[in-house]
Parts: structure tokens; C-alpha cells; sequence
């Protein structure tokens, strides 16, 4: 792998971090300066200012995240993070965002490449939402989520929309646009209140309270594997339905 990489799952820092000790001269491979291109096998040593640095294995883990904590490894503002929520041996960093405010399934992985495919729009990665909104959403704002709604940054992909209450929609998405939920249902007049994301990729959070967090399955991470590897041409089209 990567030096770079090899240094972010030895938990040295993360990939940017590692970009700057390589450039200052503070890595060496076998004994020789490391480079931003230097690739490291499993019989390669390396070391940090002398010091030898060994990668650890390969982590999955699925938090419930709370309201109020922000999806960093660390926050200038000092609030609290979800990196400091998951007391893990391995260094793990949250695959992709959830707002401040947002609740619900979030993976964490020191599993870099994967966690690249994830996050990237490409592979369309499945996410479920469940939005309490401002008032009562009418069968026609329903079917123009799940059609797709224009925002500033272009019209979103369609999605799966379930009514399950009153003023409750469960949406399913394949784009990860920042806070693209929000501004959809802000779209068609109605503003969320409370967002929580159920499921990722697949996943959902069982028994997990908010702030618990638990490892995944070999079998779940195989098919994080294959919902990595599909593309975003695969995914079928919109559709909606009531129920509640």
C-alpha cells in the first residue's frame, strides 16, 4: 500500500498528516527517506523520527451517533467527536459525514480504500432517512422527492420515499450531497425538524442506543465490499409508497 497509507492504519495520522511527515524528511522505509510514492509491502519496515511503526489490522465499526456531536476525529470548537465516542484499538475514521445535529447509522474504518468507494457519489451507496417535517406533506410533494428536486448544486437523483406518519417521511438515497436531505424536503416547502439516518449501505443499527457502537461481521463487511464495487448504474429507479 501507499506510505501515506500504510502510516494512517499504523495510526500515526491521517492520510494528510502523513503527506506532511513524509515531506519533511520524518519517515524512512528498509532505511532510506520515504517518499509521497513509496509503496511499502508487508516485510518492509518503517520508521516515524527512528521510531518503528507497524500497521493495525483492518477495523469496522457502526455507530449510533448522537445529536451534538460533529463527524471529525477533532473539532477546533472543542465539541465532542465520534472518533472519541468509539474507544477502539485501531484508528478509525468516520466514512463520510452526518451533520452536527443528525442522528444515526455512521461506519468508521481504517480500511482507506473502501471507505474512498463508499463515500464516493459513483457507487451510489444506499442511505435511509427518516425526516420529521413541518406539516403535513401532500401526495405531489411526496412523488417530486422521490422524482427528484432541482437545488443550487442541480437536480437530485430519484429517490425511494415511504410516508410513515403525519409528518414523517422515511427517504432512501443514493447521493451524498451535503445535507441533501434537508434541503429537499426544504424544497418542497416542508423543513425538517429531527433527521435521523437508519441504515447505510445496508446496515442498520438494531439495538445500538445513541453514543454505542459495536464491530461489524465478516459477513457485513464482504457486503460493504460489494456495495463498494457496484456502480451507481446499477441502482433501480424511484418509487413511492404510504404507509402509517
Amino acid at each position: 500500500m501507499r506510505l501515506n497509507a500504510y502510516l494512517a492504519r499504523a495510526g500515526v495520522a491521517s492520510r494528510r498528516g502523513a503527506d506532511e511527515l513524509i515531506k519533511a524528511g520524518r519517515v524512512q522505509v528498509n532505511g532510506e527517506r520515504g517518499e509521497l510514492n513509496t509503496f511499502v509491502e508487508s516485510a518492509d519496515r518503517v520508521e516515524v523520527d527512528g521510531a518503528p511503526v507497524a500497521a493495525q489490522r483492518l477495523a469496522y465499526v457502526l455507530l449510533h451517533k448522537p445529536a451534538g456531536v460533529v463527524t471529525t476525529a477533532r473539532d477546533p470548537q472543542r465539541r465532542p467527536t465520534v472518533v472519541e465516542l468509539v474507544q477502539h484499538d485501531a484508528r478509525v475514521v468516520p466514512v463520510g459525514r452526518l451533520d452536527a445535529d443528525t442522528t444515526g447509522a455512521l461506519l468508521l474504518t481504517n480500511d482507506g480504500p473502501l471507505a474512498h468507494r463508499l463515500a464516493h457519489p459513483r457507487y451510489g451507496v444506499e442511505k435511509t432517512y427518516v425526516a420529521e417535517v413541518e406539516g403535513d406533506p401532500t401526495d405531489e410533494a411526496v412523488r417530486r422527492l422521490a422524482d427528484g428536486v432541482v437545488l443550487e448544486d442541480g437536480r437530485t437523483a430519484p429517490a425511494r420515499v415511504r410516508r410513515l406518519g403525519r409528518s414523517r417521511l422515511e427517504l432512501t438515497l443514493h447521493e451524498g450531497r451535503n445535507r441533501q436531505v434537508r434541503w429537499m424536503c426544504d424544497a418542497v416547502g416542508h423543513r425538517v425538524r429531527c433527521l435521523h439516518r437508519s441504515g447505510y449501505a445496508g446496515l442498520g443499527l438494531g439495538r445500538l442506543a445513541p453514543g454505542e457502537w459495536r464491530e461489524l461481521e465478516p459477513a457485513e463487511v464482504e457486503e460493504l465490499r460489494r456495495a463498494g464495487a457496484r456502480s451507481a448504474g446499477s441502482r433501480s429507479g424511484a418509487r413511492t409508497s404510504r404507509s402509517g
